[in-house]
This record gives C-alpha cells, sequence and structure tokens, in this order.
C-alpha cells in the first residue's frame, strides 16, 4: 500500500514539477512519509483556510459593498469550493508572504510570480500571464528599449516578479541601476513617478490599467522580457492534497470561462481608455460631471435606468454642457427636440434638470414602446438607437434585417441594417424613407464605451481610496533600497 502511496505521489508531483530524476529520488522519502491529504484534511477539520495576501488593488480591498478584488474573488470562490470559510492575513507585502506561507499558513494568494526555485513552498498551475511594463513620467523622450533605462531614477517592488525581470535585463545592461522597495504597493509607486521622484518604474501591464486613470502623466513605456505566471504558493511537506484540489478548480474555472470574465472585470478596460477622445471625457468628467450626478441619480431612480448610462447619453448628446444646440435646433444637456420636450412637459431644454428628467422618461417611454419579443441587452441598444434615429426608423431597420434573413429582434442584425436606410435600394422599401442610418450604430457603441469608462472609473475610485488613506513619508525614496550597476 505504501508503496502505491509513493507511486500516485511520485506520479502527481511529476506533473506539477519540471523535476530531475534526481530530485525526484531525493523527494521519495518525504513524500512517502506525508498522507497525501494531510494538509487538505487539516483545513476541513478546521473548517477554514486561512489566506495570506497583499491590501493592493489588484489583489484584495474594502470595497464599498464589502471585501472585493480579483484574487479575492478566486480566493472566496476557492474557500466555497472546499466548503469552508475564508481567514484573510492581508498585512503582507510581496517579500513576507512566502515565508508566512512555510510557516503557518494555508495558502499565499497576492499576485505571486511563479519561480520555481523557491524553497519551501508548492505553486499551482498558472493562474493569469503578468507582462512587465516600463512606464515613465511624461516629458521624457526617447524611452523605448531596455538601454534607455540606464541613468535614469528607476523603481520598481521587490520579490514581486518585477524586479527579477530587472536583473535579467541588469546582465544584459551592466550599467542599469534602480531602486526597489519591499514597503510600497504599485499606486504609490506610480505616485512617485507622477509627483517626479521617480523618472520611470516597472509594474505588470494589468496593474498599469487599473491605475492608470489616477496617474495622467505617467506614460505606458515597453514591455520587458517574457510574461510571468501569476500562481499561488501552498507549504511544502505536508501531502499534495490541497496543491491537487487548488489545481482543479483554477482547472474548472479556467476551463468553464469564468477566470477570464473575472479578469475582463477587472483588468480588460484598457480599450476604452484609448480611443480617440478619451483624454477630452476624463477632463470633463471632472471637471462637469460632479454638477449633474445628483440629478442623473434621482432620474434613474425614477425611470429604472443605471445612472451611468443616463449620464452616458448625455455625455453623447452634448458632453454634458447645458448650453449646447444642434445645428438644427436640438437644445440642452439630453439635446431634446422641441416635441419631444412638449411630450415630456419640459419647459425649459437649457435647464439641466429638466433636460437630464425628460430625456431619462423618454428613452424609457421609448424602451417601453418596442415590441415584447425584444429582451435584454438588445432592447437597450434599440432603445438607445431609437432616442437617437426615431422609432419609426427603427422598425424599418428591423423589417430590412428580417428580409435579409436576420433577427429583428436582435440588435446585431438590427446594428447591421441600419446603415442600409441610407442606400435607396432599400429605404425606398421601407414606410419611413431614408434616414443616416450609420449615426445610431456610432451613437450606441460611444454610449456603450462611455458607460463602461464610467463603471472603470468608479470601480477604481473604490480601489483608488486605500492609497489616499495611506500616510506619506517626508522623504519619498527612504523605502528604497539601491540596486547598484553590476560593474561597480
Amino acid at each position: 500500500m505504501l508503496t502505491l502511496i509513493c507511486r500516485h505521489f511520485l506520479a502527481r508531483a511529476s506533473a506539477y514539477y519540471a523535476l530531475t530524476a534526481i530530485t525526484l529520488l531525493v523527494m521519495v522519502p518525504t513524500l512517502c512519509l506525508v498522507p497525501p491529504g494531510e494538509h487538505l484534511t487539516h483545513i476541513s477539520a478546521k473548517d477554514f483556510i486561512t489566506v495570506h495576501t497583499r491590501n493592493t488593488p489588484t489583489t484584495y480591498y474594502e470595497g464599498r459593498h464589502g471585501p472585493t478584488g480579483f484574487e479575492y474573488e478566486l480566493m472566496h470562490r476557492f474557500a466555497d469550493y472546499l466548503g469552508v470559510s475564508l481567514n484573510l492575513d492581508a498585512t503582507h507585502h510581496p517579500e513576507s508572504v512566502l515565508p508566512a506561507v512555510r510557516e503557518n499558513g494555508d495558502l499565499g494568494a497576492a499576485a505571486l510570480p511563479l519561480l520555481p526555485s523557491t524553497p519551501g513552498v508548492h505553486y499551482t498551475r498558472p493562474i493569469i500571464q503578468m507582462q512587465p511594463l516600463v512606464v515613465y513620467r511624461r516629458g521624457l523622450h526617447g524611452i523605448q528599449a531596455p538601454s534607455d533605462l540606464v541613468g535614469l531614477e528607476l523603481g520598481t517592488l521587490s520579490k514581486a516578479g518585477t524586479s527579477e525581470a530587472l536583473r535579467d535585463l541588469q546582465r544584459r545592461h551592466p550599467t542599469l541601476s534602480w531602486k526597489e522597495s519591499h514597503e510600497l504597493e504599485v499606486a504609490e509607486l506610480l505616485a512617485r513617478v507622477e509627483d517626479g521622484t521617480l523618472d520611470a518604474a516597472v509594474i505588470f501591464e494589468h496593474q498599469f490599467r487599473l491605475n492608470r486613470l489616477f496617474f495622467p502623466n505617467v506614460e505606458r513605456g515597453f514591455t520587458l522580457g517574457d510574461p510571468l505566471s501569476m500562481v499561488w504558493a501552498l507549504p511544502s511537506g505536508r501531502g499534495l492534497g490541497l496543491l491537487e484540489a487548488a489545481n482543479r478548480f483554477l482547472q474548472d474555472l479556467q476551463e468553464s470561462g469564468m477566470l477570464d470574465r473575472l479578469f475582463s472585470r477587472y483588468f480588460g478596460h484598457d480599450d476604452y481608455l484609448e480611443y480617440v477622445g478619451t483624454r477630452t471625457f476624463l477632463g470633463h468628467l471632472d471637471a462637469r460631471l460632479p454638477r449633474y450626478t445628483e440629478l442623473f441619480q434621482q432620474s434613474a431612480q425614477e425611470t429604472g435606468f443605471d445612472w451611468k448610462l443616463l449620464a452616458a447619453v448625455g455625455y453623447q448628446e452634448s458632453h454634458w454642457d447645458p448650453d449646447a444646440v444642434s445645428p438644427t435646433g436640438v437644445r440642452g444637456l439630453m439635446m431634446l427636440t422641441n416635441p419631444t420636450a412638449s411630450d415630456m412637459g419640459i419647459a425649459d431644454r437649457t435647464d439641466p434638470a429638466q433636460s437630464i428628467d425628460g430625456g431619462a422618461r423618454y428613452l424609457r417611454s421609448v424602451k417601453d414602446r418596442l415590441p415584447e419579443s425584444i429582451t435584454g441587452d438588445d432592447r437597450l441598444f434599440m432603445a438607445m438607437a431609437a432616442y437617437n434615429v426615431g422609432l419609426g426608423h427603427l422598425y424599418d431597420a428591423r423589417k430590412i434585417a428580417e428580409k435579409r434573413g436576420g433577427n429583428p429582434d436582435s440588435w446585431a442584425d438590427v446594428r447591421a441594417a441600419l446603415p442600409l436606410l441610407q442606400e435607396r435600394e432599400w429605404h425606398s422599401q421601407t414606410r419611413h424613407g431614408y434616414a443616416r442610418g450609420g449615426e445610431p450604430v456610432i451613437y450606441v457603441r460611444n454610449i456603450r464605451r462611455y458607460y463602461e469608462m464610467l463603471e472603470y472609473v468608479e470601480l477604481s475610485r473604490q480601489q483608488f481610496f486605500q492609497l489616499e488613506q495611506t500616510p506619506t513619508n517626508d522623504d519619498p525614496l527612504l523605502p528604497f533600497e539601491l540596486v547598484p550597476p553590476l560593474n561597480q
């Protein structure tokens, strides 16, 4: 029986680790002395799993509605998977997580990079890929290649994976030097680039996506080396049962698509921050939106929409300018026509409160008048299109979609049909005739982008709150240790 257990362990171990035959032989006595499920059995008996983590926006933090964060979501789901409670120790920095796991922890989940030579721990299968990225202060020029980093005030976090990437780089550029800290977190590092204490920093790409909104003077530079794997760490010498359970859990999460969805939720918004007009939007978001946020929220409560969606409509219509006037005489923050304003009982289209109220109620009325067969997001997107082009033209586009073999209740098919209202071959067959059908397609696309950006801002500001609460030191370089050039 003992021989069978040892064989089972060796087979499993060889699957998880790229060990040489000699290393496996050395491990045999230890493996055979440890029951395979010892650690897992202990966790089940105490009815909780202790996870060592970091209090960061990308890992775990206290949000408006309680604990949240990318890895927190994974930890919480894993505890549920095991049928136990989750006990967090979030007092760590990158350098202290692994010692805590080795000494008295069940699991380390803190954006840990896979470093196969680390003693005393086992690593799970990769969770996501983490790409090291150079970022720099706006105004510096020519930061395009590793050689450009020589001579700069460069910073990173120690033991987080990025410092290892810099050490690999230093072997090719021996004069490279940098400062690293085990006390700071990513947002604090970016703050030092923003204020000029550092010229540049090396962080992970997904971390920059999450934090870039708050550091407009920090520019994306270039990727550095190969991506690293984010993993969880478990103490070695206590059997492989918990490791196997964690790997099964992570594999199921990946195969179901849930891992990708969680990653997109927390880090997948970068595209929305890249298209033309983003800087203008972000400027207006701080300068204009606060004046009207309560009005959007009040109208949202009355009409059942998300207030950020109404705000996105308002931005698309007027850039939140209550005095905006179109060439056709449409006026106000929500750009109501005279007939629409009259139907909604709006006396002054330039009054922000009346305009937002009228626009929200009009969007609700349009959505309510759509056929019941249109459901979900398709119904919302078609209502927004009709807000722009009119219900009549939307119905014409639905008929065109049907004639072309599409589904008139699908926004994707109606979206493809709307531009055909500009072609005589098609609009001559409709009740309401010609329309600039390409405009509502762009209109809905833009509103969706603005809405995503508002969602991103709200989430990021919750995550960024912890940086504002962190006490600052009078000496901004105090937490750093210098890594000198190799030729010194």
